[in-house]
């Protein structure tokens, strides 16, 4: 299954310096609805074609676009996969290789033209189109013919996705697979009319599905939504439309926009950023008591980790003996403190169900050392000298040096090797990378932990770019990802992927090091503002307004 990147992103925003701010409960604010909420932005485009959208299913698009399935997330609980434009989340046949879906009755476009089935079908062969790249692809490769299918606009239709009605929609997998409710809530699977689908023009005045439609687009300046008046909260168990208006104000900066939300003023009393708060911003709100109290931090967030390169470190005695020697309480502070994260252990992250909190290599925050000296007396390992790949701004450079300094500890001599972004990620994915232990990060693309596991862990996803960064191979381990991938209960795939996660931990191919939090700023007036363990951004569906 291939697996778009969005690590590189996750990955820098989780590594910023944060320091104290408020938890991720909801906001108290006093709201009545109505008025415009307003969405502070350092993007100079917001991107509106779902077929090219990596969106989440909480954020800019789930204001104006429905799908199959969506998120309900909620403070200190796990994210669900919920009905949306559908009557459940979908029901499996042909053991897991086949899902249907029946449309509620009375969902309507922007324009009041209903929304059938074949709206949804067409808005998926979008998706496949190469004038539409960049959008998230694991219903092209799971989809029978995808591998070949090109689109609709040279007239051919996915037979696979059949309709046949205008409630029904019904997909044809080429295995089974558990997880394609989560699938289904995807950008891709928003309706569009067909009419409106041209990929040169439809982001320019989309005909939409969500609580809200385009008013008007100023590219590089304003994005602004009104109601869409054919929407029905009564199908509608998410979206709360609080706001009369949704503006984006796009290419803001980031430090102005701060000192905005920090002095509260006309618009930005329902005004909040979509960019997380990084070390100097939260100097600048943590001076200012008001300020202070409108911050919301996620509970725990992506998972950053020591990947450790199995073909260059084969030895598992050594690799247990990194588990050990790590000072992890020294990488939590070189990133900022508690309030950048929380020690971590497993690889599935928290906000995610079935995740079981368990520590196979249990010791003092800042390591063990007697016990990570004794593997390595075991191995004969004696006056090891490693390379770590990093990245090399300047809060990546503290990172490695923690970990340089508590592997020096045990005799471990850590040769760093800093690279820029770009340069990274192409020498993380290697075919045949030339490093021995790497610093990575990784925020699922949807709530499940099989979005965690297999595009880290899966032998199929090594080298060609993809995130298999330890090069890790084990056919135990590749069996039960298939299996637990294709299991459709719930609550045995959840057990599957826990057991999953302690059999690649016992191998040790990575050395879990947080759980990184992220931080936002709200204005006074906007209410239910909480940050999720997953997604770590703010629900933009649920948020309230004050006149």
């Amino acid at each position: 299954m291939r697996k778009i990147a969005v690590a590189a992103a996750a990955f820098a925003a989780a590594a910023l310096l944060l320091t104290a701010c408020t938890s991720g409960s909801p906001s108290s604010s006093s709201t009545s609805g109505g008025g415009t909420l307003t969405i502070l932005t350092p993007q100079t485009t917001v991107s509106l074609d779902p077929a090219s959208s990596q969106n989440l299913a909480t954020t800019t698009l789930g204001l104006i676009d429905r799908r199959l399935t969506t998120w309900k997330v909620e403070p200190g609980k796990d994210a669900k996969v919920v009905p949306d434009l559908a009557t459940n989340t979908g029901v499996p046949s042909n053991d897991g290789k086949t899902w249907t879906y029946t449309l509620k009755s009375g969902v309507k476009f922007s324009n009041g033209q209903p929304i059938t089935s074949e709206d949804i079908k067409y808005g998926i062969e979008r998706s496949f189109s190469n004038q539409l790249q960049g959008g998230l692809s694991y219903h092209k490769t799971l989809l029978v013919g995808g591998d070949t299918y090109q689109g609709p606009f040279g007239g051919q239709s996915l037979a696979s996705i059949e309709t046949p009605n205008d409630n029904t929609i019904v997909f044809q997998l080429n295995k089974a697979f558990g997880d394609w409710p989560w699938i289904a809530s995807m950008p891709a699977f928003s309706p569009v009319v067909p009419s409106n689908g041209n990929p040169s023009t439809y982001a320019k005045a989309p005909i939409t599905s969500g609580p809200y439609k385009v008013e008007t687009i100023k590219d590089g300046t304003s994005l602004t939504l009104v109601r869409n008046k054919y929407w029905s909260k009564s199908t509608d168990s998410v979206r709360t439309a609080s706001a009369d208006k949704v503006q984006f104000l796009e290419s803001q900066n980031q430090s102005t926009t701060v000192q905005n939300l920090i002095g509260d003023t006309g618009q930005f009393k329902n005004a909040f950023g979509a960019q997380y708060l990084g070390a100097s911003d939260l100097v600048s709100v943590n001076a200012n008591a008001e300020a202070k109290k409108r911050v919301a931090t996620s509970d725990a967030g992506p998972i950053q980790y020591l990947a450790i390169n199995v073909k260059r470190v084969p030895d598992l005695k050594v690799r247990q003996a990194l588990e050990y020697a790590v000072d992890k309480k020294s990488y939590l502070v070189a990133s900022g403190g508690a309030q950048a994260g929380v020690l971590a252990s497993t690889l599935i992250t928290p906000g995610i169900a079935g995740r079981e909190d368990f520590n196979l290599y249990k010791a003092p925050d800042s390591g063990d050392v007697a016990k990570a000296k004794s593997l390595l007396s075991e191995a004969g390992a004696s006056g090891l000298t490693l390379t770590l790949l990093t990245q090399n701004d300047s809060s990546s450079m503290a990172q490695a040096q923690a970990i340089q300094e508590g592997l020096k500890r045990v005799g471990i001599t850590v040769t760093l090797r800093p690279e820029d972004s770009n340069t990274f990620y192409t020498d993380a994915g290697a075919n045949n990378p030339t490093f021995d232990l790497a610093l990575f990060g990784w925020q699922p693309d949807f709530p499940s932990a099989n979005a965690n596991i297999s595009p880290l862990f899966d032998s199929s996803q090594i080298g060609n770019g993809n995130f298999n960064v330890s090069q890790y191979s084990n056919p135990a381990v590749d069996a039960a990802i298939a299996k637990a991938q294709a299991e459709v209960d719930t609550a045995t795939a959840e057990k599957e992927w826990a057991a999953i996660d302690k059999q690649i931990m016992a191998d040790a191919p990575v050395v879990p090091l947080i759980y990184a939090k992220q931080s936002f700023l709200r204005g006074s007036g906007i209410g239910n503002f909480f940050i999720p363990s997953f997604p770590a951004y703010p629900d933009y569906r649920t948020l309230t307004t004050g006149n």
